[in-house]
């Protein structure tokens, strides 16, 4: 009998169809000379420190270099420990069971490096020597599946990737273990939490909301001209920025005066415009970001969804491109797209016979091609899933199409000494623009189409206007932007011999950087304000006492990163790398234990119920330790923070002052007082008074 493991049950089925594995047992299928079973994810993971018998933070523990790591089964937290999870324990038995009976196994789990760590973890923890092999597919269709299965690769052309997985796995927990357990004894209350990857990236946006918020906006002015020549109206714009309105005035009046504006130069080019490459994960999430206002963890959740439905290949690549052996499969995936009617109307401005190849190349394709829809075309979606269906059909047909053609001229004006600049644009051949009729870019918006225009010609001025214009500071991070910023942080390195070095390596790869973002709103260091992703008072707590540490170096984490692909491809062993770690962390241990911290003074408040403990202040509540008392005030209500002196003011007084701007699950917005009644249980006071529980 032959195993496959997949990652979920769903894979396992679609694997289990098409094999004719279909008889049903407890944990897994079987049929045709076939069991298939699954994993539930991180089935087996690096152990805890107390698998070392380290229990609490203390400062002689650190830092905690274990050697060898050990392996457990999955564990959740209960009653503040941790215990095996049930339903990720009676899996392992069923695999435990299955793997020992095996002639041999397949490893189906996803094609990355996510999804060997998975399997090994799980074949090292069960101590299994059988034989296995490698079905590696982008796609979850019929066809894939058994082309997969004609071609299985050896376990062993893997290795370098398992070197790679297990590298991260370990370089995070090193230094996400010390570096927490060191900060939050530094800290002397709360828990913290760094990592290897979380804090560079909390250090970008907290760098970023403090030059936005400390940025003072400077006024200045420009001299705006309006013209008409052939019966074109176009507007030109002063070189020259006036500090003060007197000075742009002046100029104003001198234009007005004279009347006339000479032409000194007028450059015509023709420029071709590529068009856009094929998604990767993380240009999908940006760009679903910014039409749709998704979170990137939703993107990838949506995309998970339509790959597991068979509609799209497999998302978390980080490739733009395919392989040539694939390019003649692009001409039918684009046919079996004329029969979906919000794509099949542009299909016809293509011209089938000169597809662009731009998207071919062997070298640039990792681990999986860019995204691709699949010949089996969507009937019944959500109304989020046919949009981010549409958005990579759409990209698919774009990234084939021609060139966009342009004629873009800049005409320099002159008017008694002073300058003035007119640029236009004129689109020659649509050619990819004409998929979507995308003409709504930053640069096409600011153009204009100008007449015919040569040197010495005399234009003549119809309108003036001063425009009086203010520096913007730099924007908050969204979604879209930090996943930008991650994926190109080398760029931003100061130092040019790193820069160039690592200047094409970011920080996390495309598969992990959602988490990150999502783990920092989970810790509550960041939060999200409509679109902006800005700190917390506590992720701007812990920026402030790391930002001087290696812990937040971006450069050193985007060298990690470039040091896990060395490892991928033998160019530098697991144990070569696990030894640096082991030095970073110890380095980023000492920096932090030797740290101060600035501790909020909370206010000293005994608990309004049982009357005899001192209330204890935490993160996101304030509590009464006892439990038997386990009276509770969660520091959120409604959207709305609550500060110490409200809280104060609660407990001290009864009631707080009205709260304004609280918002109900029916998303309404309310104002009302918090007030303690009986038992100290608490509930909302309106102005014309009614009660409703807080």
């Amino acid at each position: 009998m032959i195993v496959v493991i997949a990652e979920k049950p769903s894979v396992a089925r679609e694997i289990a169809l098409v094999l004719g594995a279909m008889e049903k047992k407890d944990g897994y299928s079987q049929g045709n000379g076939y069991q298939i079973t699954w994993a539930l994810g991180h089935l087996v993971a690096l152990g805890m420190p107390e698998d070392y018998g380290i229990k609490g933070f203390l400062a002689e523990s650190l830092p905690i270099l274990p050697n060898p790591f050990l392996l457990t089964g999955r564990k959740i937290r209960k009653d503040k420990s941790y215990v095996a999870d049930p339903g990720a324990a009676k899996q392992l038995k069923v695999i435990d069971h299955l793997f020992k009976a095996c002639e041999s196994i397949i490893v189906a789990t996803d094609a990355g490096r996510e999804g060997e760590l998975i399997f090994r973890y799980i074949y090292d923890y069960l101590k299994c020597q059988k034989p296995f092999k490698r079905l590696w597919i982008s796609s979850l269709t019929e066809k894939a599946i058994r082309q997969g299965f004609a071609n299985l690769k050896g376990g062993s052309e893997f290795d370098g990737l398992y070197s790679a997985a297990q590298g991260r796995s370990k370089g995070d927990w090193l230094v996400g273990i010390n570096s927490s357990q060191a900060l939050s004894i530094t800290a002397g209350s709360g828990v913290y939490s760094l990592g290897r990857v979380q804090t560079p990236t909390l250090a970008i946006i907290c760098k970023r909301f403090l030059e936005n918020s400390t940025f003072k906006a400077e006024t200045y002015c420009q001299v705006q001209l309006g013209h008409q020549k052939n019966g074109t109206d176009f507007k030109s714009l002063s070189l020259i920025n006036w500090d003060g309105k007197k000075a742009a005035e002046d100029v104003l009046r001198m234009v007005q005066r004279i009347g006339i504006a000479t032409v000194l130069s007028a450059d015509n080019k023709t420029i071709s415009e590529q068009p856009p490459l094929l998604f990767d994960l993380t240009g999908l999430q940006k760009e679903a970001n910014k039409q749709l206002g998704l979170s990137a963890e939703e993107t990838l959740n949506i995309a998970q969804g339509l790959y597991e439905k068979k509609f799209i290949t497999y998302p978390r690549t980080g490739s733009k491109y395919i392989q040539e052996d694939m390019w003649s499969e692009v001409p039918k995936l684009i046919k079996a797209l004329e029969t979906r009617p919000s794509i099949g109307s542009v299909i016809g401005k293509l011209k089938l016979g000169r597809l662009n190849k731009r998207i071919v190349n062997d070298i640039k394709v990792t681990d999986h091609h860019g995204l691709l829809v699949t010949e089996k075309i969507p009937i019944s979606l959500s109304a989020m899933e046919n949009l981010i269906y549409d958005m990579i059909a759409h990209r698919l047909l774009e990234a084939v199409s021609e060139a966009c053609t342009k004629k873009v001229t800049e005409v320099i004006l002159e008017v008694s000494g002073t300058t003035f600049v007119s640029k236009g644009i004129e689109v020659l051949m649509p050619g990819w623009r004409a998929v979507k009729g995308r003409y709504d870019d930053e640069e096409s918006a600011s153009l204009q189409v100008l007449p015919e225009i040569a040197v010495g010609d005399e234009i003549k001025i119809k309108s003036t206007e001063v425009l009086e214009k203010k520096t913007s500071p730099p924007a908050l991070y969204t979604d879209a932007s930090l996943l930008a910023a991650m994926e190109h942080a080398g760029r931003a390195i100061e130092n040019e011999h790193e820069r160039k070095a690592i200047q094409l390596i970011g920080i996390g790869t495309p598969a992990t950087r959602a988490a990150i973002i999502e783990t920092l709103l989970s810790r509550s260091y960041i939060q999200r304000t409509k679109k902006s992703l800005i700190p917390t008072e506590k992720g701007l707590k812990v920026y402030d006492l790391v930002k001087d540490k290696s812990i937040s170096d971006v450069a050193m984490t985007a060298q990690w990163e470039l040091a896990l692909e060395k490892v991928e491809n033998g160019q530098l062993s697991l144990d070569v790398f696990q030894r640096e770690m082991e030095q970073y962390a110890t380095t980023i241990t000492g920096e932090l234990l030797s740290s101060t911290i600035h501790k909020e003074k909370h206010p000293d408040l005994t608990c309004p119920k049982c009357k005899k403990h001192k209330l204890q202040f935490r993160d996101k509540l304030v509590k009464c330790p006892s439990a038997d008392c386990n009276w509770v005030q969660y520091l959120k209500v409604c959207g709305v923070h609550l500060n110490y002196a409200e809280i104060e003011q609660l407990v001290q007084a009864g009631r707080t002052h009205l709260i304004k701007g609280m918002v109900s699950k029916s998303q309404k917005k309310f104002n009302a007082f918090i007030v303690l009644g009986e038992n100290a249980t608490t509930y909302f006071e309106f102005e014309k008074p009614a009660g409703r529980k807080a």
